[in-house]
């Protein structure tokens, strides 16, 4: 099974139900099939074939999710690119990546202008009209590339089956955020994408009556897995939100009734801030979902508490499409833990010698599953280095209790050795969170020449009269002395990835430049 052909399969069943809503407008599963086959049927005319790699640069919207099961119904490679990416971050994606063809937003035609030369593999830009009428005459360098979203849509095929695909094909490639070095692009095989939407879908119980809020990015293997593939291949409805705000999200899940929300710890703090949230508006939802960084407990608590729903928190990792373990819904959840196994998946912590450890003690987690990636594209060494003996190495410290529940402790490349001690960025920052006054914070470890490395904090309070002493006590009761921050400085925000992820190595970076 792969995703398109479910996808045909769902709307054959539940022709006329909603697929997704967008723009309080909906849209039929008979409709999103048709449109998928059109475009895959376009995408063939215009010279694209199985096997050829296209990049989905959009942000969150239905040309988003037509691109996408157009492309695999082609069996083409579909490469997703953050749409805010400067040139250079881009640049190296589609020329690394070996794109054809471009699928993106109008207003970023200026930007493709700049680049064609830079761009020498791109043969196609299709471009999804957003705003007004778009001239192609202002774009000379592309013109003869650029194709109209909506036009191509228009001169395909709605009953185009396309070519069977294999499962082992690669479907997607995932290029990581790469904290050193640059961008790695994860090989994500028909059968891995499908099996890890499946897997969560059945996970979290998805079934034709939920509504699902696809408020993160797109483009991030996050939102991708859980709040898309997952739903469409449930019968559900997707819920698209263009731009995560507090406002937005408490007006659909109270407007239509939704059942699912799924988002980064930051989304959930700033849903708990937001004056105007009413917990009567979040009724509906049965369950809540969190990833893509540990979700401090302290935050966690208050926000169950507040609005009388569930988090759910859970680990994935885009060379694992991504999701390995969750919390359960029918046992008893352990606030501070990413849960248990997902269904067909299994999660073990290792020395270094690559020997499973026993429970609770810190080690690196490795997952094995037919989630794990088929491999860095171009990257062989990379590839042996991270996948050994058919684990996947993630990078992240952890540690599992005696009834299978793991921990993240922390990124390996995070660990702070102060005086020859371990200490873990999350440890601190979970104290931090206890605080009454502090809304975010980042922990991270710089250098000290009498240490070897000192801990350093960034907080931002809600409280412009609390002082850095005051914090250096509260964090003084609670942790060693070793593992308190040589300085605590305050900021209005702290900086953030596009899913809203709290980037502690932008943070390092300034501190370094600054010393």
């Amino acid at each position: 099974m792969n995703l398109p052909k479910k996808l045909a399969e769902t709307a054959a069943i539940h022709q006329e139900k909603p697929a997704y809503l967008f723009m309080d407008k909906e849209t039929s599963y008979a409709e999103l099939n048709a449109s998928v086959s059109m475009f895959a049927s376009s995408l063939e005319k215009m010279g694209v074939q199985k096997g050829d790699h296209i990049a989905l640069i959009v942000g969150n919207t239905p040309h988003y999710v037509i691109g996408l099961y157009g492309a695999l119904r082609l069996g083409a490679t579909v490469i997703p690119v953050n749409p805010i990416y400067t040139p250079d971050e881009m640049g190296y994606i589609l020329n690394n990546g070996d794109v054809k063809l471009v699928i993106t937003l109008d207003k970023l035609l200026p930007l493709f202008e700049k680049m064609e030369k830079a761009l020498p593999k791109v043969e196609t830009i299709v471009y999804c009209e957003t705003g007004e009428t778009v001239n192609e005459d202002a774009y000379p360098q592309i013109k003869t590339k650029m194709k109209p979203f909506t036009k191509c849509l228009g001169m395909g095929d709605p009953r185009y089956q396309g070519p069977e695909l294999n499962e082992e094909d690669v479907a997607m490639i995932l290029y990581t955020s790469g904290t050193t070095g640059k961008p790695k692009g994860a090989m994500l095989t028909h059968r891995n994408i499908y099996a890890n939407a499946s897997d969560v879908a059945q996970y979290l119980k998805y079934d034709k009556s939920d509504k699902v809020i696809a408020a993160l990015p797109m483009f991030h293997v996050f939102c991708l897995t859980v709040a898309l593939n997952g739903p469409l291949i449930s019968g559900a409805t997707v819920v698209i939100v263009p731009k995560f705000s507090p406002a937005e999200i408490f007006r659909l899940v109270e407007t239509y009734k939704v059942t699912v929300f799924s988002g980064v710890p930051t989304m959930y703090n700033f849903l708990l801030q937001y004056e105007n949230g009413k917990p009567e508006a979040f009724e509906s939802l049965r369950v809540c979902i969190s990833g893509g960084a540990s979700m401090p407990v302290a935050l966690l608590k208050g926000f169950e508490q507040k609005f009388n729903v569930m988090v759910s928190e859970g680990y994935g990792l885009s060379e694992a499409s991504p999701v390995t373990a969750f919390n359960p819904l029918d046992r008893p959840r352990k606030p501070g833990s990413i849960g248990t196994d997902v269904m067909g998946i299994k999660n073990k912590v290792v020395n270094e010698l690559g020997d499973e450890v026993a429970p609770g003690e810190v080690g690196e987690l490795v997952v094995q599953g037919p989630n794990v990636m088929k491999g860095y594209y171009k990257m062989p060494e990379e590839t042996e280095h991270t996948i050994r003996e058919g684990w996947l190495y993630t990078g992240d410290l952890a540690k599992m209790d005696e009834e299978g529940y793991f921990y993240i402790v922390d990124r390996k490349k995070d660990l702070i050795l102060v005086g020859g001690y371990n200490v873990y960025p999350r440890e601190v920052e979970e104290v931090l969170y206890d605080h009454k006054d502090v809304i975010e914070c980042a922990v991270f470890g710089v250098p000290d020449p009498e240490r070897g490395e000192a801990v350093r904090a960034f907080v931002v309070s809600k409280n412009p009269e609390l002082k850095e002493e005051d914090l250096q006590i509260f964090l003084g009761e609670h942790l060693a002395k070793y593992k308190l921050p040589s300085s605590i400085e305050f900021l209005e925000e702290l900086p953030k990835n596009t899913t809203g992820k709290i980037l502690r190595r932008a943070l390092k970076q300034k501190v370094l430049q600054e010393s």
